[in-house]
């Protein structure tokens, strides 16, 4: 992939994990962490709504069936790591239940939200 690509690439998804949090927003969930970092992995959204804590992979693809095959088994287990460390830095969601989210961001439509889209592996 060439240099421009990339920067495109990048700047799709950075577009991309803004409209999905908007869409959150409208959908009652407050962000509490964009773009989450560690050693270990990332999270592009860490999302509150009551009692549940979801932490939610963004994907801009061009359908559906591409976004939901984006998130590979290696894919989960990074986020499932990253949400880890997240959770023991934030000691105050321990009691929270967790859930992992996809959020597909599709041309011409409205974002798609698959809620509990994996379980943590080893869970």
């Amino acid at each position: 992939m060439t240099a421009h690509k990339r920067r495109r690439a990048y700047r799709r998804g950075l577009r991309a994990e803004a409209l999905a949090a908007w869409y959150l927003r409208l959908k009652g969930y407050r962000i509490i962490a964009e773009r989450y970092r560690t050693n270990v992995g990332e999270i592009d959204l860490v999302a509150l709504r009551g009692k549940v804590v979801a932490f939610v992979e963004v994907k801009a693809r061009d359908d559906e069936t591409t976004a939901g095959e984006a998130v590979t088994e290696a894919g989960q287990r990074r986020i499932a790591r990253a949400a880890a460390v997240y959770l023991q830095q934030h000691q105050r969601l321990a009691g929270f239940e967790r859930r992992f989210d996809v959020i597909a961001i599709l041309p011409w439509r409205r974002p798609r939200h698959l809620t509990n889209a994996f379980d943590e592996p080893g869970r």
